[in-house]
């Protein structure tokens, strides 16, 4: 996956963030573990007709660590704090995984800030055997570190073996997470683990149109979740990609682009 013209990375009160292209905004926040490499496809597409704004969240990539005890407030702050910096007044805003946790913070919290909510491959209400696996994870990062959960992730994400046409999108997923910090990984993640409900009383005072999309193979943020999700939200839509599983939005890049491009477009 290549940029045809990639932006100059900057940098803000400890944040690391790139902008491409140029019309209204769309941000896009990646998910725990990642950086705004995750990104790659839908800058491609996006940024052909948006001005998109990427950046790496608290602990992640280029930006600064969070304390310990972080909170979604936190990473919706350090949104908020980035769009003022850029003088934007509001943005589409998107999120994968935790990102799309980060998402539904920023916009309960500032929804005169975000025109449409998009949230892909969101966790909601997790049952008790997902709960006591995703708090497992947990533990194993804080006391084996990074390396020791790589492998797990990677056939969670992509299968064993990885299939062929994925082994690509694999290798990156996989780059990206060697190169996260441990300590920032780490804490975004205990926020992840414990953060599936945290929206529920609040999703019904949503503002804006939200789509919730996530895979039909996607057993951690299940098609059940973002119906879910939906079925809250006053102005909220579900839609399942067929065949997709968590890392979507690289793996089945055209059919989320496609997505998210119809709904964002529908504002206009």
């Amino acid at each position: 996956m290549k940029l045809s013209k990639p932006s100059q990375s900057c940098s803000v009160d400890g944040t690391a963030y790139r902008v491409h292209g140029a019309g209204e905004t769309i941000v896009l926040i990646h998910g725990v573990g990642m950086d705004q490499r995750s990104w790659q496809p839908q800058i491609e597409a996006l940024s052909q007709s948006h001005r998109v704004l990427t950046y790496d969240m608290l602990g992640h990539g280029e930006s600064r660590l969070p304390p310990e005890g972080v909170q979604l407030a936190d990473f919706a702050e350090q949104l908020l704090r980035l769009l003022d910096h850029l003088q934007i007044a509001r943005a589409h805003v998107v999120g994968h995984s935790m990102g799309a946790l980060v998402a539904m913070e920023f916009a309960l919290r500032h929804p005169e800030r975000c025109t449409r909510l998009l949230a892909l491959n969101a966790v909601f209400q997790r049952s008790p055997a997902q709960r006591a696996a995703v708090l497992e994870r947990a533990r194993t990062l804080q006391s084996a570190g990074v390396a020791a959960t790589v492998d797990s992730t990677i056939e969670r994400w992509f299968g064993a073996p990885v299939p062929a046409p994925l082994r690509a999108t694999a290798a990156l997923t996989t780059d990206i997470l060697a190169d996260v910090n441990a300590t920032g990984y780490a804490r975004a993640y205990a926020l992840f683990a414990t953060s599936d409900e945290v929206h529920a009383d609040h999703l019904p005072r949503l503002a804006m149109p939200a789509l919730f999309i996530t895979g039909e193979g996607d057993p951690n943020s299940s098609p059940a979740m973002s119906q879910a999700m939906a079925a809250l939200a006053p102005q909220g839509r579900a839609e399942i990609v067929p065949g997709a599983r968590h890392m979507m939005n690289l793996t089945d890049a055209e059919a989320v682009n496609a997505r998210l491009l119809r709904f964002i477009d529908a504002a206009t």
